[in-house]
């Protein structure tokens, strides 16, 4: 089985917002704005990205 990946983009700074979601975002591997990264989409992953929903995207 082929692992499935998603592009996930920090769109909106995380200063003045909770330190969970801040940590949240540095766990999904976004350190810089408009920073890109690929994750593995597993139900963990998209948790942390629905938890911080208005922080980041999902690029197909």
């Amino acid at each position: 089985m082929a692992d499935k990946k998603i592009k996930v983009k920090l769109v909106k700074s995380t200063a003045g917002c909770k330190t969970a979601h801040r940590a949240t975002v540095r766990g999904l591997g976004l350190r810089r704005m408009h920073q890109t990264v690929e994750v593995l989409d597993t139900p963990a992953v998209r948790g942390m990205i629905d938890s911080v929903f208005y922080l980041v995207r999902i690029e197909n």
